[in-house]
């Protein structure tokens, strides 16, 4: 029998359970630790990932792909193209473990194409699909920016929802993050999706007044005394208001010259469009006027030196398309930053203005240097508000709270 020491998770229940993404171990990461806690689970994850270890428990599968999507392929299905390529490798794996005698009692799988066949390998298993992002051209990301969406762009859209549609109509059960991510799936599946996010872990995430953190390559040690701009996404792009922040941080550090900031991420684009001959990171370092020994790019950082960067800031600016909302958002407030942030959809699901952070125009410059200005220049008068973010994270998306409700989930479909 499998039991959860740390916590009364669920009932005692033994499960042979397959997950299936081309990342590892993406969204599912807390998640299976919980699972392999009993050696009698077996616990088999399908992916196209080669290069992470497997966790203790986990048995990897690797998957191949055997062709790649035609360069003349029509620029509508191209999208759907690659889903489908992804979906007949796994679907192979599946099938060589169906012939080796192993029935799953339930399977998790992202709809990014890898989970298109499920059914048609296990037609008994209850299958729980884990949807991330439906595509619409309206009231979403895409219209954000465009108002004048041409034909062409709508039906590549269209066409580009086709594997996710069939993970919505195949499955017995729809997992997404938040509310705003429900609201993009059609109405008609409502009635089978449930919002639980994968959690942010409090006990990790939370302030300390005495952290430092160094610069890299660098003697600058900056601590909560210092005053510090902080922005920390994966990628540096327009969906995550990249251009919008360095614009903001040119005139503050003109305006501040005892200010450092501090940007933590990658110079690549994870959503949008890309420059084709450079980088957002580089055309802004060009457009616009900077004192570079006070202006840190640090890279992506291992979690605890990215702890210690949430833990000094003074404020921290979060900017998104009406998109997937970032774990750094919910990272950022359960370290108690002061936050300013865009007045987007997947934002005000979790943050309200004045309560627990700072909200302005995606667009407005002045909103965002004007409230930074002013958390710079009066840290008294943002403590309830940082303590109020932390306060939030723990009531909606506690860690230990998500897992019970994820594995509860999964119990409840696995025995049906």
């Amino acid at each position: 029998m499998i039991y959860y020491f740390v916590t009364d998770y669920i009932r005692s229940f033994i499960i042979n359970i397959i997950f299936i993404h081309r990342n590892y171990p993406a969204q599912f990461r807390h998640l299976l630790p919980k699972l392999t806690e009993d050696k009698n689970n077996t616990v088999i994850f399908v992916t196209n990932n080669k290069n992470t270890p497997a966790q203790n428990g986990v048995i990897k599968i690797e998957y191949k792909l055997r062709i790649s999507v035609p360069e003349d392929c029509h620029r509508y299905v191209k999208f759907s193209e690659e889903s489908i390529i992804h979906g007949q490798a796994a679907a192979g794996e599946l099938l060589s473990l169906k012939n080796q005698g192993f029935v799953p009692d339930l399977i998790i799988g992202h709809s990014w194409g890898n989970s298109m066949f499920v059914k048609e390998v296990f037609p008994d298993t209850p299958y729980i699909s884990y949807v991330e992002w439906y595509y619409k051209y309206k009231d979403s990301d895409v219209d954000f920016i465009n108002k004048n969406i041409d034909i062409n762009q709508k039906a590549e859209l269209v066409c580009k929802n086709s594997h996710i549609l069939q993970d919505l109509v195949k499955s017995d059960l729809v997992l997404t993050a938040t509310e705003w991510q429900k609201q993009q799936i059609p109405e008609i599946f409502h009635n089978k999706v449930k919002v639980i996010h994968e959690g942010i872990n409090t006990d990790f995430f939370k302030p300390d007044n005495d952290a430092e953190f160094k610069i890299p390559n660098s003697d600058i040690v900056l601590t909560k005394k210092d005053k510090v701009l902080t922005y920390a996404t994966r990628g540096m792009e327009e969906y995550r208001g990249f251009p919008e922040f360095m614009e903001a941080a040119s005139v503050l550090m003109k305006k501040e010259p005892d200010l450092h900031v501090v940007i933590a991420g990658d110079d690549r684009v994870c959503y949008g469009r890309k420059y084709q001959d450079s980088t957002f990171k580089k055309e802004m370092l060009k457009k616009f006027e900077y004192d570079m020994s006070r202006l840190h790019f640090v890279g992506s950082l291992p979690y605890p030196e990215y702890l210690n960067l949430l833990r000094i800031s003074t404020a921290h600016i979060y900017l998104t398309y009406p998109f997937v909302l970032s774990w750094s958002l919910l990272e950022s407030m359960a370290t108690e930053c002061v936050i300013v942030a865009s007045n987007t959809q997947p934002v005000t699901e979790y943050m309200q203005n004045g309560y627990n952070g700072v909200l302005v125009d995606f667009y407005d410059i002045n909103a965002i240097v004007n409230s930074v200005s002013d958390i710079l220049h009066n840290r008294e008068k943002y403590t309830e508000i940082s303590k109020n973010a932390r306060k939030t994270i723990i009531e909606k998306c506690e860690q230990k709270d998500m897992l019970k409700k994820q594995l509860e989930l999964i119990n409840s479909v696995a025995k049906r």
